[in-house]
């Protein structure tokens, strides 16, 4: 899959918040008007916390060297793998998804959730 292919997501890679300021992820995910947004919060190290405002599915993906950890802030994820399996996220729950596991996210419902990601990850997949 490459990642140069259009999708109908909005993807901001830029930190909106410096060190020692303070996050507002609800005012974040509050002003976003879109289906699908992945919203780059702030840099931690080598990783980045991301704040996702979901509706809809996203497209069948993997992350060759990355794990990524999804945590529902509210709403409901439901992330399905191409094992078969099925995880299903309630509000203050998380799962990480391990690196080359093939998966499509989905909310049934307008769905917040933060990310937590290596800096060098591309949403899209790899």
């Amino acid at each position: 899959m490459s990642a140069s292919k259009p999708f109908p997501y909005v993807i901001n890679m830029d930190a909106l918040y410096k060190p020692l300021e303070i996050v507002e992820e609800k005012a974040v995910a509050d002003a976003n008007t879109h289906k699908w947004v992945n919203q780059t919060l702030c840099e931690v190290n080598d990783s980045l916390v991301r704040v996702a405002v979901i509706e809809g599915e996203y497209h069948w993906h993997k992350h060759d060297d990355d794990d990524e950890f999804f945590y529902v802030v509210g709403g409901q994820a439901v992330d399905r793998h191409s094992k078969g399996r099925t995880i299903e996220l309630a509000p203050r729950q998380g799962v990480v998804i391990p690196r080359e596991m093939m998966h499509r996210p989905r909310a049934p419902q307008r769905t917040v959730m933060l990310m937590v990601e290596t800096g060098g990850i591309v949403p899209t997949g790899s």
